[in-house]
């Protein structure tokens, strides 16, 4: 893997490539969740570099994506996805996202159909306004108020240990939390909560074009997540894979488990 910079003009993205990709591999795309960079997607690289064309990336204002204004929407996310897609020559990916990630997948899919082969959406939720109440989404850009009441040592180890369930899982996570000052972190918390509310309202990626695949951790807790892909999973016949023993992050919990599943959504490839 090496890395690469793409300049939006309004800040730097950072990702990772392969290196000298080879047109007979599929590609797959690496998308993490709000506060997560590319870190989270560790284990997955480590397995199919080599087996598939890899990319992931540092989402803006994530990771080595900063500084970078809190100023973007998801739309916005994921036309600067396809704009590095373009440059690489990444052809038929499979989306891999892991909670916000798999929003930007979502609305990937919806500006550009018929671009990905698929979408693996890990421990994330539909964006249909039909599968969320009214108070849930008043709600969601004041949710991360309450992390103001915390100190940030406590809200650091609260939310490793909140999205992981494993020591490898938290022990990631809490790297990657490292990387923040607690304003930052909850900022760009809430950023991300008021860009999901947003794209629920317009009701505009209600249903993903791409075949897809449900993932969620048997121990997650987080919101309202089960909840939703129950539905999701009740409303498209979907079935939910779920991950034993893992949390919000299943893919860094259990990555035996959601590495089989991508290699599956790949054609066993």
């Amino acid at each position: 893997m090496i890395e690469k910079r793409y300049d939006t003009g309004r800040g730097t993205i950072v990702y990772e490539v392969s290196e000298g990709s080879d047109a007979a591999r599929p590609w797959v795309v690496f998308l993490p969740g709000l506060t997560a960079d590319r870190r989270l997607f560790a284990p997955q690289i480590a397995y199919f570099e080599g087996r598939a064309n890899c990319l992931v990336w540092d989402a803006p204002a994530h990771g080595a994506s900063r500084p970078f204004p809190l100023d973007f929407s998801l739309e916005d996310l994921a036309r600067w996805l396809g704009v590095i897609m373009d440059a690489e020559g990444v052809q038929a990916p499979l989306l891999v996202g892991q909670s916000m990630g798999g929003y930007v997948a979502q609305v990937f899919d919806g500006l550009f159909p018929g671009r990905s082969r698929g979408i693996v959406s890990v421990d994330s939720a539909p964006l249909g306004r039909g599968y969320y109440k009214s108070w849930e989404l008043a709600c969601l850009p004041f949710v991360t108020r309450m992390f103001r009441l915390y100190p940030w040592g406590t809200l650091k180890r609260t939310s490793a240990e909140g999205n992981a369930a494993t020591p490898e899982g938290r022990a990631i996570m809490s790297s990657i939390l490292a990387g923040y000052e607690k304003d930052e972190y909850c900022r760009l918390s809430a950023h991300g909560f008021a860009m999901l509310a947003d794209v629920v309202r317009s009701d505009e990626y209600a249903e993903p074009t791409a075949a897809l695949v449900l993932i969620v951790g048997e121990l997650d807790r987080t919101g309202f997540i089960r909840k939703y892909n129950e539905l999701w999973s009740a409303r498209t016949g979907l079935p939910i894979r779920w991950i034993e023993g893992a949390a919000h992050n299943p893919n860094a919990d259990n990555p035996v488990a959601v590495n089989a599943i991508i290699e599956e959504a790949l054609g066993g490839n």
